[in-house]
């Protein structure tokens, strides 16, 4: 398991009875997680007094309960900052397990010695793109949602990327692959965190069980004759590793590289075990 170790200003207090117990910088918040089948007691005091506890309801969906709580505030993960605004579906616009995979991809860029392309789809509030871009790629970060890449655009500006080589697109990632085919231009890395289910700006379903075989097939058209690593992450359960796995060993078998998938997590500071959030599959250049 990779894990997301590397954090000061957010940390998994402890988790039960589906929900988990987190600190923000200096706020503390409760909220569902699908993964914590456990019923463990909750001896910290602090989860009787949260500044915001997110209730999911029983038909699906739910709402934040505030109690005090800026509407935005900000943490740091080493040189990068991000703007935090809780919104629908309990999210607060960043997903610190993906802190494992900054770090393993930020290092590759340092490490390549040449100028590095990077495509990041389904790119949000914009994690991954300022750690390429902060370790030295130029990155093309595409997200259907203007909202999410605006708050991405906030976030690079907080983080002094503002002017780095970074192309903001509001598009259909499997709609904007397909151009890039017909354009002929190609990236060195490509990074994907798709989402279970979605749509695109004009209302294009996906469902990723359908639609992540194909669209990492043609993600293959634009890659580099040297590509440097592709990666996807996923917090779909029925995308294991080994799935992850079979998919890129299959399509990038005629490149000399090598493909390693694991489970990511965070450690839980009351107990010293780890929460699982997803699974992330890494095939790399060597």
């Amino acid at each position: 398991m990779w894990l997301a170790d590397g954090w000061k200003d957010y940390e998994v207090i402890d988790s039960s009875d589906g929900e988990k117990l987190e600190r923000w910088g200096q706020y503390i918040l409760v909220r569902p997680d699908p993964q914590v089948i456990w019923d463990t007691p909750r001896t910290d005091k602090r989860w009787k007094h949260p500044n915001a506890h997110y209730h999911r309801s029983k038909k699906g969906g739910g709402e934040w309960e505030f109690f005090d709580l800026p509407e935005q505030w900000q943490i740091s993960y080493k040189n990068l900052t991000f703007n935090l605004k809780p919104f629908n579906f309990k999210h607060t616009g960043l997903f610190p397990e993906q802190a494992t995979n900054w770090d393993w991809f930020s290092e590759k860029i340092r490490k390549a010695g040449r100028p590095v392309k990077v495509l990041n789809l389904f790119a949000y509030t914009g994690g991954a793109t300022l750690a390429a871009a902060a370790a030295g790629a130029s990155v093309t970060h595409v997200d259907a949602s203007k909202g999410m890449v605006n708050w991405a655009k906030e976030n690079a500006q907080l983080s002094g990327l503002r002017e780095k080589p970074i192309r903001w697109l509001v598009d259909d990632c499997v709609k904007f692959v397909e151009r890039e085919i017909r354009r002929g231009n190609h990236y060195d890395a490509i990074i994907m965190d798709p989402p279970s289910y979605g749509r695109g700006p004009k209302g294009e379903i996906w469902k990723i069980e359908d639609a992540i075989h194909p669209l990492v097939k043609l993600c293959t058209k634009i890659l580099s004759d040297d590509p440097l690593f592709f990666l996807i992450n996923s917090y779909t359960t029925g995308l294991a590793p080994a799935v992850l796995t079979y998919m890129l060993a299959t399509e990038m078998k005629k490149y000399k590289g090598h493909v390693d998938s694991q489970e990511i997590g965070l450690p839980v500071k009351s107990n010293g075990l780890v929460l699982p959030c997803g699974a992330s599959g890494r095939w790399e250049a060597v």
